[in-house]
């Protein structure tokens, strides 16, 4: 397989690691989980999971010495793919771990979900509304317009601005399921448990 499909899934201590690694080779890709600063620097894609809670998710992440190597990845272009918590460590903070800085990457930050009568966190199946205007490269391409996913979540991200919402889902109140910035793109739902559905964003990224 072509070096150009490498993508290198971040292992930092959290995430469905070979869970995520397991999807992508079925959509197409040489996936690879990595903590390995040279192998992120080879690859062609990055992926960074996350699971857990925002601080734990951000020292780990520090603790592994890998934010320069991603970050010099993702200003030069290359594609990085954040899902659940990593598409939150992207913004500068969560609700979750005050004082903790995330990446900030993205401008915004990640408030607590409220939905009054429902249970928090939100566990499950829901359908999107994804964003009529898109930007390239479509995670949603080829897809209909109110996709069904699982998300497992109690914070969502509140993105400065709107634009960058691709998709959003309802749970009381309308949160973020997902973002994107030129090369920069998170789910905040699992495309890696997400059935069929999922396996074709994550064709999509990988084809992009």
């Amino acid at each position: 397989m072509s070096a150009a499909l490498k993508v290198a899934v971040v292992d930092y201590g959290v995430g469905n690691l070979f869970s995520v690694e397991k999807a992508l080779r079925a959509a197409g890709a040489e996936a690879l989980v990595t903590k390995d600063a040279a192998e992120i620097a080879g690859a062609a894609k990055i992926v960074l999971p996350g699971v857990g809670a925002f601080g734990d998710c951000m020292k780990n992440l520090a603790a592994s010495g890998l934010i320069p190597a991603i970050e010099r990845k993702v200003r030069g272009g290359c594609p990085l793919l954040g899902i659940c918590v990593g598409l939150q460590i992207l913004f500068s903070g969560s609700e979750e771990s005050p004082g903790v800085a995330g990446l900030g990457w993205l401008s915004g930050t990640v408030r607590k979900i409220h939905a009054p009568g429902l249970k928090v966190p939100h566990i499950g199946w829901n359908d999107l509304a994804v964003a009529a205007s898109r930007p390239s490269p479509d995670l949603f391409a080829g897809l209909t317009a109110s996709p069904y996913v699982y998300f497992v979540h109690s914070y969502a991200a509140v993105p400065d601005d709107p634009a960058m919402v691709t998709a959003a889902v309802t749970y009381g109140t309308r949160l973020t399921a997902a973002v994107q910035r030129e090369n920069i793109m998170a789910t905040q739902f699992h495309p890696e448990k997400s059935g069929d559905v999922g396996l074709s964003i994550l064709r999509n990224f990988v084809r992009s």
